[in-house]
């Protein structure tokens, strides 16, 4: 796959840290890497934003940020705030074609969930998607309301004809709750998409070295990785995290 759009059921769900994660399983394997952030908002100037922290945390990718609107809204409402140009998603689709033919991924990081508004006219990162034929990996969370959440995104892919990833668990707590575990089985059994991964909560805070180390225990190997779905819900059922301590990994080097 050339290009990848990823999304997620919200904000707060670790969009960044997965493609940071995806992007590092890129890298390992020689590919060359470029993260795109479409509209940048709640970050001021000189602030790191997220295609920025991905780079940070996966290595040489090229970062590229579109539009950046300081106040923490919807892109549309963002821009218009600030009194700035809003991003479209045709251009969008013009940045994503042109860093194609020099990468040999390239990842596009929503902000928000997949119908945030990048402009007035309502136009969203799907209609950017739809209009490459590109994929899209949908971020969730793990705990209580994220069947719903993620059944209504996925609706909304099939409505549009747009061909999903998979589906990640953003943030794996290292004590999950029942709701938590149960939802890693009701995940694997959705049949319009595939649980592709579970990222454990806190990877952001590793050290760049300790989180290219560990980023393709967390994605299955459509992604790059070696994460298995079968096994990690074994290990969930049975009372342990599924995932290993971040504790345990060193946190040095950032």
């Amino acid at each position: 796959m050339r290009v990848l759009f990823v999304t997620g059921t919200g904000t707060e769900v670790g969009k960044t840290v997965v493609t940071a994660a995806v992007a590092a399983g890129a890298l390992a394997r020689d590919g060359t890497v470029a993260v795109v952030k479409p509209a940048q908002t709640g970050v001021s100037a000189g602030e790191l934003g997220d295609a920025a922290e991905a780079a940070r945390l996966a290595g040489p990718v090229t970062a590229v940020e579109l539009a950046r609107f300081p106040e923490p809204l919807a892109p549309a409402t963002a821009a218009r705030r600030a009194g700035l140009d809003p991003v479209t998603a045709p251009d969008v689709a013009v940045v994503i074609r042109n860093l194609s033919v020099a990468h040999d991924l390239v990842l596009v990081e929503g902000a928000g969930g997949l119908l945030v508004h990048f402009d007035d006219r309502g136009t969203t990162l799907a209609d950017a998607a739809r209009l490459l034929g590109a994929p899209v990996l949908v971020v969730v969370p793990a705990g209580l309301g994220t069947l719903n959440a993620t059944a209504l995104t996925l609706e909304a892919l099939r409505t549009r004809r747009l061909e999903c990833a998979g589906v990640v668990i953003g943030s794996w707590p290292a004590a999950p709750d029942l709701a938590a575990r149960c939802n890693v089985l009701d995940l694997m059994n959705t049949r319009s998409a595939p649980l592709v991964g579970a990222v454990p909560q806190g990877a952001g805070r590793l050290s760049p070295t300790a989180f290219r180390a560990a980023a393709t225990d967390w994605l299955a190997p459509v992604l790059g990785g070696r994460w298995d779905a079968e096994a990690f819900a074994m290990r969930t059922q049975d009372g342990r995290s599924g995932v290993a301590s971040l504790a345990r990994r060193p946190r040095s080097g950032r």
